[in-house]
């Protein structure tokens, strides 16, 4: 009795012990599924505000607005002296918004609100903008930032007529020759001679013109020197004599 006893005891533990085992590596199993990779790849981080301003070269480029076209006034020399005929554009950027276009009188001056005439022939733009802005600043406007450029030549000019592909006139840039003024106004034409050239240059003090024969053959040989244009000069090309 004691014996058959003791045998369903054992037989009790030992199926218990095996549930126990099963149960176990059933929940084992089960968790193990259940976790995710640990090799899967994080997702890329999300920004945190997606409106942020873009840092990088690239991102700024492709964000970046158009920039806005402005019209300049017509380019000149800086060192260029102004004359008479000449048009200036003058602007009072502050303290108070004012824009002036002017021509210089033939006594060499313009007229200016507040400050009266100021003299500006044989002049640079900079160098007006500075007279300008200093009588301003005197006792009529409180830190008066001024600008001045010239928007027209027309008292330093020469011009070209004959035989050349663009005859006109022409703004007189510095050291401006013969050989530079044809080239400008385009070349010869056909009918050109490039020895039957000449200048007209406006007499001082006087009416008409003195005339200087040039022969652009020894120039261009380099056998003679090129003649330097002066304001008012007219280069004539003349047609060859065939």
């Amino acid at each position: 009795m004691n014996s058959n006893v003791i045998a369903r005891s054992i037989a009790t533990k030992q199926s218990l012990c095996l549930s126990i085992l099963l149960l176990l590596s059933t929940m084992a199993f089960a968790d193990e599924t259940a976790k995710p990779s640990d090799f899967a790849q994080p997702k890329a981080a999300v920004p945190e505000n997606p409106g942020a301003t873009a840092t990088t070269p690239a991102a700024v480029a492709a964000t970046a607005e158009p920039a806005v076209k402005t019209t300049a006034p017509i380019s000149q020399p800086g060192d260029y002296k102004v004359g008479v005929d000449d048009v200036l554009d003058i602007a009072v950027l502050q303290p108070e918004q004012m824009a002036l276009t002017v021509i210089v009188s033939p006594d060499g001056s313009i007229t200016f609100p507040y400050i009266g005439k100021v003299e500006v022939k044989g002049r640079t733009a900079a160098q007006i903008q500075d007279e300008i802005q200093t009588r301003l600043a005197d006792g009529y406007l409180k830190y008066p930032v001024v600008s001045v450029a010239v928007k027209e030549s027309r008292s330093k000019k020469f011009y070209v007529y004959g035989e050349v592909l663009k005859p006109g006139t022409y703004f007189l840039e510095d050291n401006m020759t013969v050989l530079k003024a044809i080239s400008t106004a385009g070349g010869f034409t056909k009918y050109g001679s490039s020895s039957r050239v000449k200048v007209l240059r406006p007499k001082s003090g006087a009416a008409g013109y003195d005339m200087i024969k040039v022969d652009m053959k020894l120039i261009i040989n380099g056998l003679a020197e090129d003649t330097l244009l002066k304001p008012g000069d007219i280069v004539q090309v003349e047609e060859g004599v065939f």
